[in-house]
């Protein structure tokens, strides 16, 4: 039987999906601002320690217009339950952007990662937006062949 990979979306926002006329920069991998590395660490050490209403309060309003915490819980528990715990974590890419369009306008983060759970590899993919000078983990997204 062979198996393909499917992605797992928790919170499906349509932040990368920038309409044509905003202005878009990139970004190395060093160069992500402080205060988005700050609020991505802390949602990663929240993630990893299952504080999953940690990670509800301190989203975004689009995330949280997007899903209750009931339910941003349970997947992301399905999401540990099915993978395991984290183990290892190598950085692919980072993107800042910057927008005054799209579904949602402003200045963003995208960090991609190379990820070794107990069970499986997979790819996470953390969107942070800045709103009123804070960073917030908007959409968070886990592919891996274990998600069929």
């Amino acid at each position: 039987m062979r198996r393909r990979s499917r992605s797992f979306f928790v919170c499906s926002l349509l932040l990368l999906g920038v309409a044509s006329g905003g202005c878009k920069f990139r970004v190395s991998r060093s160069d992500i601002p402080p205060g988005a590395q700050a609020a991505l660490q802390e949602a990663i050490d929240d993630l990893d320690s299952g504080r999953y209403d940690k990670v509800y309060q301190d989203a975004s309003d689009e995330w949280r217009s997007q899903s209750s915490a009931e339910d941003s819980r349970a997947t992301l528990q399905r999401v540990r339950d099915k993978l395991g715990s984290a183990r290892t974590r190598t950085r692919q890419t980072a993107r800042e952007d910057q927008s005054s369009s799209g579904p949602v306008p402003g200045h963003s983060v995208t960090v991609i990662y190379q990820t070794t759970f107990d069970r499986s590899e997979a790819i996470e993919t953390f969107t942070l937006i800045e709103q009123n000078g804070r960073w917030a983990l908007a959409k968070y997204r886990v592919s891996s062949s274990e998600f069929l």
